[in-house]
Order: C-alpha cells, then sequence, then structure tokens
C-alpha cells in the first residue's frame, strides 16, 4: 500500500497513538513528569547530547515542559532551552513559573526575548518583562515592533496587580449603528481579530463601552436586526487601576466570562477574560494562606535570599511577643513553684487558645478577602463568632476540666483549667475577627500581621487566665 492511498483517519488514530505512547513514556498516573523521565533528560543535558533530548522533549504539552523546567535546577535550564529552542514558543513562556521564566528569559538576547513577547497576549508579554531590570527591559522593548512596544509600556505604565496589567488588547469591539448581519460579515472578513472571544463590545463614537453582544445571540438572531436591540446594555466596566483581587471578585459575583477595561475617560482599552481570572483566584488564595504562616510567597522556586527575609522578620516579630507570655509566666513563679502541674498544664491552655484564635482568624480573612465581611455587618460576625467561641470554649473546658480532675485528684485544679480555656477561647474568638478586620480598615493587609497579633493575645491570656485564676481560687496559698 502507497502513502498516497492511506485512509487520513487512520493516519489521524496512528498519530494519536504515537502521542498518547509519548505521554505514557513521560508522565504518570497524576498527569506529572514521571522521575525516569527527568532523569533522562538531565543525563542527555549532562552527556550533551541535545538531539536524544529534543526528542524526548518534543511530543509534550507546553505546559509539561515549562514543568520540566521547574523541575531541572536552575543551571541546567539554560542548557535545555538551547537543546529545544525550536520548541521555546510563547506557549510554553506564558506557563513558566515566574521566577524560572525570569531565570530563562536572562540568558537570552534581547531579540530573542523581543520575538517571544510579540507572540504573547499583552497581558503574558508584561508577565514576562516587568520582573527585568530596567536596562534589560528597555533593551528588549527597543527590539519591539512600535504598535507592540507601546502597547506593552501602557500597560507597563498602570500599578502591579492592576487591571491594567492583567488585561489583554486583543478584544472585538464594533460601532453601534452596525446591525447583526453587518457584524457577522465583518467578523467574516476581519483578518485582524482576536483569536478568541465570546462576546462583542458595541462602543459610541468616543469609543465607549455601551453595551455587549455574546456570540450565541449573534448567531441565533436575524441579519437585519439593530445591534442597539439586542445587545446587553447593563455590563460590568473594569476600572484600569482596580486591584486584581477585586476584578476576581467581580468575576465571581456577576458570574463573568469577560469584561471590559476602561480608563479613566471611561474609553475601553481592553478586556479581562475568565481564564485570566482563574489564576488569579488561584495566586491569591494560596497567597493569603502563606501569608497568614509569615511564609512569603512561599515559592519553591523563590531565591533563598528572598525566602529568607520573608520569614525571618516575622518570626523575630513572634519571639518578640514571646517574650509577653515569658513575663507574664515568671510574674507567677511562686505559685509555679508551689503546685509544678501549673506549669504542665499552662502551655495546653495557651495551644489550645492559639488554635482557636487561628481558625476564627482564618474565617475573617477570607471573608474579607471575598467582601463577605463589610463595614455592614462586623457587629453581626463578631457576635456570631463569639456564640461559637462559647460553644467550642464549653466543650473543650468540660472534657479537659474532667481529665485534669482525675489525673491530679484535684477538681478545683480541674475547675480552674476548665474556666482559664473557656475564657481563652473566648478571647481568641474574639481577636481572630477584631485583629483582621482593624488591619484591614487601617488600610494593611489581614494576611500578613494577624497571625502575630492574635498569637500574642491568646498566648498571654491563656497563662494570665490560667495563672491569675489558680492563685485567686486559693489553689496555691
Amino acid at each position: 500500500m502507497t502513502v498516497d492511498k492511506l485512509d487520513p483517519d487512520l493516519l489521524e488514530s496512528a498519530a494519536a497513538a504515537a502521542e498518547l505512547a509519548h505521554e505514557s513514556d513521560s508522565l504518570d498516573a497524576e498527569n506529572t513528569l514521571k522521575p525516569e523521565f527527568v532523569r533522562r533528560v538531565r543525563e542527555g543535558l549532562e552527556a550533551g547530547e541535545n538531539d536524544a533530548v529534543y526528542g524526548m522533549v518534543e511530543g509534550l504539552h507546553p505546559a509539561d515542559i515549562a514543568d520540566l523546567f521547574e523541575l531541572l535546577d536552575s543551571d541546567e535550564r539554560p542548557a535545555l532551552a538551547l537543546a529545544i529552542s525550536d520548541l521555546m514558543g510563547s506557549e510554553v513562556y506564558a506557563e513558566l513559573n515566574d521566577y524560572v521564566r525570569e531565570d530563562i528569559v536572562e540568558q537570552l538576547p534581547a531579540e530573542t526575548v523581543a520575538d517571544i513577547a510579540e507572540q504573547l497576549d499583552t497581558d503574558d508579554a508584561v508577565a514576562m518583562l516587568e520582573d527585568l531590570d530596567e536596562e534589560d527591559q528597555q533593551a528588549v522593548l527597543a527590539e519591539m515592533e512600535p504598535e507592540d512596544r507601546a502597547a506593552i509600556e501602557t500597560a507597563l505604565s498602570y500599578p502591579e496587580e492592576s487591571a491594567g496589567r492583567l488585561m489583554s488588547r486583543d478584544f472585538v469591539a464594533v460601532p453601534e449603528h452596525m446591525t447583526v448581519g453587518d457584524l457577522i460579515d465583518f467578523l467574516r472578513d476581519g483578518r485582524d481579530l482576536a483569536n478568541e472571544f465570546w462576546e462583542v463590545f458595541i462602543v459610541d463614537a468616543r469609543f465607549h463601552p455601551v453595551g455587549t453582544c455574546a456570540l450565541s445571540w449573534i448567531l441565533r438572531t436575524p441579519r437585519g436586526i439593530a445591534l442597539t436591540d439586542v445587545m446587553q446594555r447593563d455590563q460590568t466596566l473594569i476600572p484600569v487601576t482596580m486591584d486584581q483581587e477585586e476584578v476576581a471578585l467581580r468575576f465571581q459575583k456577576y458570574a463573568l466570562i469577560s469584561a471590559a477595561v476602561v480608563d479613566a475617560d471611561g474609553r475601553l482599552v481592553g478586556q479581562i477574560t475568565v481564564d485570566d481570572v482563574v489564576h488569579i483566584i488561584q495566586e491569591e488564595a494560596g497567597e493569603d494562606v502563606l501569608l497568614l504562616s509569615g511564609a512569603g510567597e512561599g515559592d519553591i522556586n523563590e531565591p533563598i535570599r528572598d525566602s529568607y527575609i520573608s520569614r525571618v522578620r516575622w518570626l523575630i516579630a513572634n519571639l518578640a511577643t514571646a517574650l509577653l507570655s515569658a513575663t507574664i509566666i515568671s510574674s507567677f513563679g511562686g505559685a509555679i513553684e508551689k503546685l509544678v502541674a501549673l506549669a504542665a498544664l499552662s502551655p495546653m491552655v495557651a495551644s489550645i487558645g492559639g488554635n482557636a484564635g487561628t481558625q476564627t482568624m482564618a474565617v475573617a480573612v477570607r471573608a474579607l478577602a471575598t467582601n463577605q465581611l463589610t463595614r455592614s455587618n462586623t457587629g453581626r460576625i463578631i457576635w456570631r463568632e463569639m456564640r461559637v467561641a462559647l460553644l467550642n470554649g464549653v466543650t473543650v473546658a468540660t472534657l479537659i476540666g474532667v481529665a485534669t480532675a482525675l489525673v491530679f485528684s484535684n477538681p478545683l485544679l480541674g475547675a480552674v483549667i476548665g474556666t482559664a480555656v473557656v475564657v481563652n477561647i473566648i478571647t481568641a474568638g474574639l481577636a481572630g475577627v477584631i485583629v483582621p478586620v482593624t488591619l484591614d480598615r487601617l488600610g494593611q493587609d489581614p494576611a500578613v500581621a494577624s497571625s502575630v497579633f492574635v498569637t500574642m493575645i491568646t498566648d498571654s491570656m491563656g497563662f494570665f487566665a490560667f495563672l491569675g485564676l489558680a492563685v485567686a481560687s486559693g489553689l496555691v496559698g
């Protein structure tokens, strides 16, 4: 059988089978690169067998190629980029981790980076260039076409993590005098349209968005109908300076697929699509969790020096707050000497309060981030958390109080520790809401510093309540 007589479906099936075979050789059941595959790539790079490395990587999806770069050591990445230079398209760079991408880009000549940036959407190009040194950034921009350079320079002029950095300039906008038929003809004949879009923006003579038309409406509407008769006039407009977290909240609240971005004069300058927002939601959620722990960005590709600086400052802050707890304990030194059980049980009271405070604080920080906790319902949320804390406190206090009374054969000691636990958990519930809310009202990120203050309050109150009650009740003379 000659090749020209092969069934096209058969050829397609064979190609698909070959691709699946390659994937099974490189990916495991969890769709991550197998350690054996990464090891073979590393060995090929060390031996200088670039052709063999190219053959192994050629069939991978761009996202998997990006994962491969992240799995290699930083000194191995330039060699891989050189070995598979033909595969290093815009799709790969768009998927790379920020630190890894910066590491690779710094090794490439300015004209190569410019070529890559021109293939990317504006938001992805900005993400690639924004972390470069000013000198390197200008060198790359100088190699770009004037139109692309102007678009990126404009985006870079907006604040970091704003809608202007996030938006894409690839959108479809048409004048309001068109009919549905005119629009369909325009979409079919247009050669410079965006590659992917879900709705068309209708603009007036000043280029202000006045409505939108979903593609599904356009396809189902008779050609002679005016766009102004079928377009949706109510739309969510995103100011170009809006923080990306607020952008994500609007997409979530109003179930948006895409949204128009407007400048200070109300003119349409770009669009944000839901695929960009998904990344933002993931980043912001992970960022808040890491900030609560004081771990900084928490990226395993982050330089060691940056990780050290972001973490050690909060450890030092915790050390300072711990001194307050130590001072309280030392002031009750005489009581502890008379009843050694106080020394053994004090950390339990503080620890339980700390965990309760962390739970409430996590709920409050998330509620603030999603606009569920606002000025209008702060009082109700505080009262709710106080009731939850009271129920938790009574439950835990009963368990620890009875256990302490039985173990130490001292009912009064059980009553004292039970009461201290109730007091500390209620304090933790109150602090877990008030501290993040106060920081938010002061314009500070509640995810960054809340844990330090809440821990200080619960530890101090835990020791003070337990040891103070022990003395006041006559448990120790």
